[in-house]
């Protein structure tokens, strides 16, 4: 059976198509309640901007075309998504079939993504600017293998248009077309891609694509940046010099072998002598994408000696080590050896990682008293029907968007945070009618305000009357973990 799906990139396509309509039933049978980046994406759906945060905004502006056309739900946030996801894998299985001769090894390429923890469970756990930058990467290797075989028009634009979205979903996948293009000079023949006209129309189109949010950058660098800076610094503040370098390559190194050591173990399991023998196998597009990864690893390790950087995240080597299992397929054909046996052993392991990661993302929500408990876990539809048992806002006020996109989901009303740019005193203005000023509490009896959030809110013009505090126990969870939000509510309008 596994083998007829994998004869080609078609079988395999329909194969994946089953598995994220799948993911996509799973997370709306589980509780509506969104995670973090899930959380984001509802609360920014609202708007649409050239700049948000720290992160680049294709993923926002996407949710928020689904958002305008569907409304919110939790069909707007988790569709897209999983469409993103199976693209990657499509694109990359369009890429392999560029360099790989036998169509069934590129089919078993594609597949093989989701051995990579970062892509496999990772990304569909709960995180969203980072599946942009996989799919992104996964049609940037699709153009570039497509350019240096049989170069075309349409090669370059999608090098192009791959480039632009890189660029718009996270800022490191600047490295990924620079690593590319050093790694094609040595070559004689493939040079001359380089020089070719339609390599300018390429970057025409991938500068119409990031010009919004690039105008948009200067002005506010300091917001971009801020996030990423603060997690790249050393945890131990005093810190310094050859110490802070030291920490700098160790979680280089773990970032490294966390993303490489799966998919090279069960690769060694399947193929056995035959893996390591093909190591030392060598062809033209093999050291081209030696080179990339060379490249494009030396450019994040340069952050350490340079940037000052002490912690080096997985994700962040994302783009530059997506074509990881691809490489490995290419080393064993280069190799000239039968792999029959080896993919016979390898193809078993993909439906059984799916299985696995569909278990996971299931018991991490219902087994909480077993695993710990999550953000999906705090019974928001409980909280949004306590608080609207008599009436119902026309605008949620929150101190964090972990609160504002998810009441915004449950109650299908505008949320706002008085801090952020886009949001808070127009749409208070403006209200005609309850608003729901909305907070994280401490504990089941502490009706204090946050300092911060009090203060935007006198800003704002927004004056709270009476503070109550509402506590329920998480979802899934015992009458022993309980989760608390304080709330008033206010008339809409500055006074």
């Amino acid at each position: 059976m596994l083998e007829r799906i994998t004869k080609g990139i078609t079988g395999a396509s329909i194969f994946l198509a089953c598995y994220f309509l799948l993911n996509i039933a799973l997370r709306l049978t589980l509780p509506h309640t969104l995670d973090l980046d899930e959380a984001e994406q509802s609360f920014f759906s609202q708007y649409l901007l050239a700049g948000y945060n720290e992160q680049p905004p294709f993923y926002n502006w996407m949710q928020y075309a689904v958002v305008s056309v569907t409304g919110i739900s939790m069909w707007a946030i988790s569709v897209p998504k999983n469409i993103l996801l199976f693209s990657c894998y499509l694109f990359y299985g369009l890429a392999a079939r560029e360099v790989l001769k036998n169509r069934s090894l590129a089919a078993v390429a594609m597949l093989s993504l989701i051995t990579l923890p970062q892509v496999g469970f990772l990304a569909q756990r709960e995180l969203t600017h980072t599946v942009a930058l996989l799919f992104a990467s996964s049609l940037f290797l699709f153009g570039f293998f497509r350019t240096l075989q049989r170069p075309t028009l349409g090669s370059y634009l999608v090098i192009g248009i791959a480039t632009g979205i890189g660029l718009i979903s996270k800022y490191n996948f600047v490295i990924l077309p620079f690593a590319a293009l050093m790694a094609v000079l040595p070559n004689r023949e493939w040079r001359s891609r380089l020089f070719d006209w339609r390599l300018l129309v390429a970057i025409v189109v991938a500068i119409l694509i990031i010009l919004p949010h690039a105008l948009w950058l200067p002005d506010n660098l300091a917001r971009a940046s801020a996030s990423t800076l603060k997690r790249m610094a050393a945890k131990d503040e005093a810190a310094a010099g050859l110490p802070r370098i030291g920490q700098g390559l160790l979680s280089f190194i773990i970032a490294v072998l966390g993303f490489v050591a799966l998919p090279v173990v069960l690769f060694a399991a399947a193929f056995r002598r035959d893996f390591f023998r093909a190591l030392s196998s060598s062809s033209p597009m093999i050291r081209v994408i030696e080179r990339m990864m060379a490249i494009s690893l030396l450019a994040v390790l340069s952050l350490v000696f340079i940037g000052g950087a002490s912690d080096i995240h997985e994700r962040w080597l994302d783009p530059f080590l997506l074509v990881l299992p691809l490489y490995l397929f290419l080393k064993l054909q280069s190799s000239g050896f039968d792999l029959s046996a080896g993919l016979a052993r390898f193809r078993p392991v993909v439906p059984v990682f799916m299985v696995i990661i569909l278990l996971i993302l299931l018991i991490r929500i219902v087994g909480v008293q077993y695993v710990g408990y999550t953000r999906t876990n705090v019974p928001i539809s409980g909280f949004a029907a306590e608080l609207t048992a008599d009436r119902k806002p026309v605008l949620i006020v929150a101190s964090d968007k972990y609160l504002a996109g998810n009441l915004r989901l449950e109650l299908d009303v505008p949320s706002a945070m008085p801090f952020f740019a886009g949001s808070g005193v127009p749409e208070y203005a403006q209200a005609k009618g309850p608003v729901l000023v909305v907070w994280r509490g401490k504990t089941p009896d502490d009706k204090a305000i946050p300092p911060d959030f009090a203060a935007d809110l006198e800003a704002s013009g927004i004056h709270l009357q009476e503070l109550n505090t509402l506590t329920l126990p998480y979802l899934f969870g015992d009458d022993k973990h309980l989760f608390s939000i304080g709330y008033s509510w206010v008339e809409g309008g500055t006074k």
